[in-house]
């Protein structure tokens, strides 16, 4: 006897998590592997590329820091990994300078500290063994374990990861500690700045849903840009209240948080984790109405109408989200004029017909022209009924 299999019924496609947003992206290093993960998700991603990391193989820094740990007959203590991309720098660059093994043999006499497993992977395949890992991955719990087990007197090589670690430092020297920077690689501004401009006044138009961050001088960067363009209250102001600022972690957003500026992190500094945030938080902020039998939620620059998503152009979505904020609220033709005059940043040409014009194009994006209601001689509105 043939067995009969049970054939589920066909559902709808689920939406993409971030299908219907634009999120920027500032990162220089592991760009196109962020935007790749977060277009999987369904994300239009814009790139502007805060920073641009310039190696210190030829550093007169990092050689006299080398010098002086390889060469100074006082033991290096503790040694402190924070990147595996810049131990492996150091040590690449002390090969070139014929001191890699001396550097290799004055580590192997110390504690070596991994702030995360990239770093112990370096360590390793430097031949040297980690002591201790935090397993939060962050310096704040790294400096706590120095602390605790006393530092004072001691020599404490630390290698920086792009920005210096102030707080980390001041704290390890306030305790008594010789600390000596190890600064591998640092940072400036990107050779072309037009993406990134090109990004914040994006950003400020309202067309950016999210900013995204991997490094804190990145963060310090775009606001640095933004200050140079006249822009930083406005932009500080955007991301305080409606564009959402995610960092892979607490050092990242450091800068930002200083402004006053929510970031969002995830509990593990990784890209990965950091899509997965945005996936969760971003969608969780859309604002959902049921209109009769409908059920609408918008998102950045799109609607979900009754599960099914609609790209909305953005003149015709600064009006839905316009009529949104009071559903079933009547907006008067003059008042949506002043919505159209503020989204373009003009006043020629935005008049009532504009408003007509706009109205029928969000009618038929959303597919279900019966959602927004023309009341006779007032305006327009969601078509919510009121009490």
């Amino acid at each position: 006897m043939t067995a009969l299999l049970e054939v589920p019924e066909l559902t709808a496609p689920l939406i993409a998590p971030l299908a219907g947003y634009t999120i920027g992206v500032t990162a220089a290093r592991r760009a196109d592997e962020l935007g790749a993960l977060m277009e999987r998700k369904g994300a239009t991603v814009v790139h502007g590329p805060a920073i641009r990391i310039i190696p210190l193989a030829d550093d007169s820094e990092l050689l006299a820091a080398t010098t002086r740990l390889v060469s100074d007959p006082v033991p290096v203590d503790v040694a402190v990994a924070t990147t595996g991309i810049g131990f492996r720098g150091w040590v690449e660059a002390a090969d070139g300078w014929g001191m890699g093994e001396r550097l290799i043999d004055t580590l192997r006499g110390s504690r070596v500290l991994a702030r995360g497993p990239k770093a112990k992977g370096a360590v390793r395949a430097a031949g040297l063994t980690e002591d201790w890992s935090p397993e939060s991955e962050a310096s704040a719990e790294l400096l706590d374990h120095l602390l605790a087990r006393g530092v004072a007197g001691k020599r404490i090589a630390v290698q920086i990861h792009g920005e210096p670690l102030r707080e980390f430092i001041d704290a390890l020297r306030a305790a008594g500690a010789d600390v000596v920077e190890v600064p591998v690689y640092r940072w400036t501004g990107p050779a072309d700045p037009a993406p990134l401009e090109r990004l914040i006044e994006t950003t400020l138009a309202g067309q950016v849903d999210a900013l995204t961050f991997t490094s804190a001088p990145a963060a310090a960067s775009v606001l640095e840009t933004a200050d140079r363009l006249g822009r930083f209250d406005a932009l500080v102001d955007q991301l305080t209240h409606r564009t959402l600022v995610v960092g892979v972690g607490g050092i990242t957003a450091s800068p930002l948080v200083r402004q006053g500026i929510p970031v969002v992190c995830p509990d593990r500094a990784r890209i990965g984790a950091l899509v997965r945030e945005l996936a969760a938080v971003l969608p969780a902020r859309a604002r959902r109405i049921t209109i009769g039998a409908a059920d609408l939620e918008l998102r950045g620059q799109a609607a979900v109408v009754d599960g099914g998503l609609r790209p909305i152009p953005p003149a015709p979505m600064a009006l839905l989200r316009a009529l949104a904020e009071d559903p079933g609220r009547v907006l008067s033709r003059p008042a949506l004029v002043g919505v159209l005059r503020k989204h373009s940043g003009r006043e020629a040409g935005v008049d009532e017909h504009a408003v007509e014009t706009a109205v029928g194009r969000l009618r038929a994006a959303l597919g279900a022209p019966g959602l927004v209601q023309t009341v006779v001689k007032r305006g327009y509105r969601l078509a919510v009924p009121v009490a």
